[in-house]
């Protein structure tokens, strides 16, 4: 059965005004949230086959600092249209990278990251639901399972949020 790892990129830096907002980078707390993060879905046997990420900076820079800690073979892919893709766009960025993986893992932003795991789990676990909805904050991770057993055939309300984790419960402020 699929599941779904949707993590939204580590805490960034606003401190270079005019600095694109692609080309923002991460801040301290987000480097220390990272590796947090990733240490975390260690400890939880989390760790998925296949990883696509967002090529914004802060993206990349949260994986780049998460794969140290996660010894295991998986392919990674960097795709430019998470940076801005609505919830629709991660949702069809799952169903076409998913392929044989049993865990896929998006690595991308807000609103959209929200958005579709709140489209995609409205049931699961009461307490990750609450959490989640009442912030998604940067570093947060929600895992969603699925009982199909195709990529292709997740969609709205097909899947259960079983956890959802932030830096501020791994005692990291993010």
């Amino acid at each position: 059965m699929p599941r779904l790892l949707l993590l939204r990129h580590a805490k960034s830096s606003w401190s270079e005004p005019g600095r694109a907002d692609f080309d923002r980078p991460l801040n301290s707390r987000g480097r220390s949230a990272a590796p947090a993060i990733a240490k975390f879905m260690v400890q939880q046997g989390l760790l998925p086959q296949r990883i696509v990420c967002s090529t914004a900076q802060r993206a990349r820079e949260t994986l780049a600092l998460m794969l140290p800690h996660m010894a295991s073979d998986m392919e990674v892919a960097f795709l430019r249209r998470l940076y801005e893709a609505d919830a629709e766009g991660y949702l069809t960025a799952a169903r076409m990278a998913g392929g044989t993986a049993n865990t896929l893992m998006l690595v991308g932003h807000n609103p959209a990251m929200e958005e579709v795991a709140m489209v995609l789990a409205p049931a699961g676990d009461a307490r990750a639901l609450t959490l989640m909805r009442e912030k998604y904050p940067t570093g947060a991770l929600a895992v969603i399972d699925f009982d199909g057993p195709r990529w292709d055939e997740i969609g709205p309300g097909s899947g259960r949020l079983t956890a959802f984790c932030t830096p501020k419960m791994l005692d990291v402020e993010d």
